[in-house]
């Protein structure tokens, strides 16, 4: 099953799945958001499968600095467009196994799910 986990390379949460990652020895991509980009049909892909919400850090610089209305438009169209012209408003990081996906880390979650 290929794996990737999405990110920024300066997040701490984002080195905390990496270092659990390669502790484990579970082989991985690092594809970091603003370095890499990100695709209008990779965030399609994960709207599929979450609540817009779900996607969104709320307690990021770039949450704050929205708009009322941006922040109030909850919309998949609307997030959407919101992530991809900045990517730092996802919720990090994520991680892709096959075409199933889980936002966020924590190393419990992270054991159940790739049986490390």
């Amino acid at each position: 099953m290929k794996t990737t986990l999405y990110g920024i390379k300066s997040c701490d949460t984002v080195r905390k799945a990496r270092r659990y990652l390669d502790e484990h020895g579970i082989e991985y991509r690092f594809h970091d958001f603003r370095a890499d980009g990100l695709s209008p049909a990779r965030v399609d892909d994960w709207l599929r499968q979450l609540e817009p919400e779900a996607l969104l850090n709320r307690r990021s610089t770039s949450w704050r600095q929205l708009t009322e209305a941006q922040r109030a438009d909850l919309s998949p169209a609307a997030v959407k467009a919101l992530v991809l012209d900045n990517p730092t408003l996802i919720k990090r990081p994520v991680l892709e196994l096959g075409h199933r996906i889980e936002v966020g880390f924590s190393p419990e979650r992270y054991q159940t799910l790739l049986g490390s």
